[in-house]
């Protein structure tokens, strides 16, 4: 799952979100000094990614990408179930996406000294350009896609991608909403495991 999918199910624990959004960009030394909180967000993201990684439906979507995309489909179907969360907001969120995004914003600023350098050092542009929402529109979701173009070592036609989930939109979707329901359940069970710190 991409950023606002691992944010949505932090469930409005601050630490755990901090932690859950930060998880990919944190090497293990990183982890040596931050509080426990923000550790289980971590730890939460991981297992979010264990599950979604094994899941049959996320699976499938998956292979709609392996021909064009080879190994960075599973990236792609990362950011592609972002999409299918936007799209799908209002079944799972009973707040609109803005109102979200709005309010996590601060939490994130207010709790940058937790996270790595290299995160800290782009929150501010990944702010500017409204990250959590940018999906909403198809110029957004494309300037993503060039963005992980530029980024990976090898041929990966990211740029390309918007042709294979406009012709995989309805299964796409079916498999979003078949899997995320899922994962819910998962989250909240994987939740009961942290208790705050006292």
């Amino acid at each position: 799952m991409n950023y606002l999918a691992h944010i949505f199910l932090s469930f409005e624990n601050e630490p755990i979100l901090v932690g859950n959004f930060m998880a990919d960009f944190c090497r293990n030394k990183d982890l040596e000094d931050l509080p426990n909180d923000i550790l289980n967000g971590i730890y939460l993201h991981r297992s979010i990614d264990s599950f979604t990684d094994n899941h049959p439906n996320f699976l499938r979507s998956t292979e709609k990408f392996y021909e064009n995309h080879g190994k960075y489909a599973s990236v792609l179907t990362d950011m592609v179930y972002d999409v299918f969360l936007i799209l799908n907001w209002s079944r799972f969120a009973d707040e609109t996406l803005q109102v979200f995004v709005d309010r996590t914003y601060p939490i994130l600023k207010k709790n940058e000294k937790h996270m790595p350098f290299k995160l800290q050092s782009k929150l501010d542009k990944m702010i500017e350009a409204n990250f959590l929402a940018r999906y909403q529109s198809r110029e957004g979701l494309q300037k993503a896609l060039n963005y992980m173009d530029r980024r990976t070592k090898f041929p990966s036609k990211f740029h390309a991608a918007i042709l294979d989930i406009d012709k995989h939109e309805e299964e796409l979707n079916e498999e979003f909403l078949n899997f995320f329901p899922e994962l819910i359940t998962f989250v909240k069970k994987e939740l009961q495991k942290y208790q705050p710190s006292k």
